[in-house]
């Protein structure tokens, strides 16, 4: 980067920003935002920032840091949904192996699949529900038994 040197010419003040380059010096604004960032400091740490303009970590270490701290506490209650909805798929994928099969609501539930958890619901014409843990289905029938399907490319 060029050495910047301030001159007089012609009665103002000018810079000289590299060779035989000359612009208007900056306006005392211009020069309280320039001090500004060089006091600008990582928003993780608190250590001066160089570099960039609009940097605001002093370092990958810190970019991280902060990142990490931002989605752990406060998204603690998205996780455990997650998990449950996860657990639910990994029940559903076990209990149906050939993308179709039928199974007792107590064989579901000894194996920790919490009902009340899913992705989303699809209504077919004739009225029946399927509710989906992400592509793994169930569908209740009478007896407190579920039919367990695999999402079709054209279920939305």
């Amino acid at each position: 980067m060029a050495q910047i040197t301030f001159c007089c010419n012609f009665g103002r003040d000018w810079i000289r920003s590299g060779v035989g380059h000359f612009r208007k010096c900056p306006t005392p604004d211009l020069i309280q935002s320039l001090e500004l960032m060089k006091k600008k400091q990582c928003i993780e740490c608190g250590e001066p920032i160089i570099g960039r303009a609009d940097k605001r970590f002093c370092s990958d270490q810190c970019r991280s840091a902060h990142n990490n701290r931002l989605n752990s506490d406060a998204t603690n209650f998205v996780r455990n949904i997650n998990n449950i909805l996860r657990k639910n798929r990994r029940i559903l994928e076990e209990l149906n192996p050939d993308g179709k099969a039928r199974v007792h609501r107590d064989r579901l539930s000894e194996k920790g699949f919490k009902f009340s958890y899913f992705t989303n619901e699809y209504r077919t014409k004739s009225g029946n529900i399927y509710r989906f843990c992400y592509d793994q289905g169930y569908m209740s029938m009478d007896n407190e038994y579920y039919t367990l399907v695999v999402r079709q490319e054209y279920v939305e």
